[in-house]
């Protein structure tokens, strides 16, 4: 793992909520921590409601974590593009977050309960 991200179990419920709609919540949340940018929450895949997210086009590659794969969310207000993303096949060190999707935060709200 890079010596400048670190990855934990983060306490508590946490909610994804888009489009006045509630994503997904759980309580196996993880925080990944990379250097001087704010924490992220990542959510396992199981608890979000993959129904009203649609593969993006869109891929972003990280030297520390590998290729990631975008999410556009399908809300009644219309499509929020790209505010998911996810590690599918992660580089080593970074393994757990495969499976987990992350979102922007200027896009959803992303809060612990």
């Amino acid at each position: 793992m890079a010596d400048h991200i670190t990855i934990r179990p983060v306490a508590g419920e946490w909610v994804v909520r888009a489009g006045g709609a509630v994503l997904g919540e759980s309580s196996n949340a993880l925080e990944l921590t990379e250097g001087h940018y704010p924490p992220v929450i990542y959510f396992p895949r199981g608890d979000i409601a993959m129904a009203f997210l649609e593969p993006s086009d869109t891929t972003s590659t990280c030297p520390y974590k590998g290729a990631a794969s975008y999410y556009s969310i399908i809300a009644k207000s219309g499509a929020i593009k790209d505010a998911a993303w996810s590690y599918e096949a992660p580089l080593a060190g970074m393994e757990q977050i495969a499976g987990y999707l992350a979102f922007f935060s200027n896009k959803v709200a992303v809060e612990q309960v």
